[in-house]
């Protein structure tokens, strides 16, 4: 069986350490891109596109141990950031 992923453009991986979830992760080139909106340099990719009317993924700041990840808009439109403690993250050669 081959191995089909919903990310886009990835760049690396990550384990939630809670969970023992995988996810891949990739550059945010939307709006949301570094300087606007807390500044989320990443999308972590959740699953695919169109499911239950979801994007696919969420901006967030990925680093080695930790991820910012932006898991939904309170009433004035800001994003709510839940903080996810990783373990192997790494980024994927070029």
């Amino acid at each position: 069986m081959a191995y089909y992923t919903y990310t886009q453009d990835p760049i690396g991986v990550f384990v939630e350490k809670d969970t023992g979830n995988y996810f891949e992760f990739s550059i945010n080139e939307d709006h949301m891109a570094a300087d606007e909106n807390g500044g989320f340099t990443h999308k972590v990719w959740v699953g695919g596109e169109g499911v239950c009317g979801q994007w696919g993924y969420r901006y967030a700041v990925v680093m080695k141990t930790v991820a910012y990840i932006a898991v939904d808009e309170d009433d004035e439109g800001l994003p709510v950031v839940e903080k996810w403690h990783l373990k192997k993250c790494r980024e994927y050669a070029n």
